[in-house]
């Protein structure tokens, strides 16, 4: 009995001690605050999950130079804030958290940005955001065309591209009007 007593009281206090914890603002939420243990495994596990089971699986759109172009400009207004520009790396985009990957950066291989991911799960994370980590829901924003024509450009970013397109997404280009 007094077993059973004992397990039953230690049930009880492990969620009350999470509550409390919760409750009184001990867990990390600062963007300089060490994550907890197994965090970003136990978020991107979920995420990654999710993006299999509903990314689609090729682009309706095929990367012409006016799809390439039109990414870019939509990249340029909507994306280099936080992801950097052809060249230059965002000031803000790393003190996100997690940090934005900066999508013009080689980062060994010949991969450039997002590159190697399908351009189906480009296109979803552009789609629906990523919760808690500065990635924003585009759909009520962008059309699915728009979101197409990003995503085709970033998957096309470690090859060459239009000279047009590389000037679209360099430091200092024209805002659409």
């Amino acid at each position: 009995m007094r077993f059973f007593l004992g397990l039953i009281v230690g049930l009880l206090l492990f969620p009350l001690g999470a509550l409390a914890y919760l409750y009184y603002g001990s867990i990390p939420v600062a963007v300089d605050d060490e994550p907890f243990p197994m965090e970003g495994t136990i978020a991107n596990r979920g995420l990654n999950a999710r993006i299999d089971r509903e990314a689609p699986k090729s682009s309706p759109i095929e990367a012409s130079p006016t799809n390439l172009l039109l990414g870019a400009q939509i990249y340029r207004d909507n994306c280099s804030g936080c992801h950097g520009y052809y060249g230059q790396a965002s000031p803000f985009g790393k003190h996100l958290f997690p940090g934005a990957p900066q999508l013009w950066a080689p980062h060994g291989n010949g991969i450039v940005g997002v590159s190697d991911d399908p351009v189906g799960e480009t296109f979803w994370k552009v789609r629906n955001g990523i919760r808690l980590s500065g990635m924003p829901a585009f759909n009520n924003l962008l059309n699915d065309t728009q979101m197409w024509q990003v995503s085709v450009l970033l998957a096309n970013a470690d090859k060459p591209l239009p000279a047009n397109v590389i000037s679209t997404v360099k430091p200092g280009a024209a805002p659409n009007p």
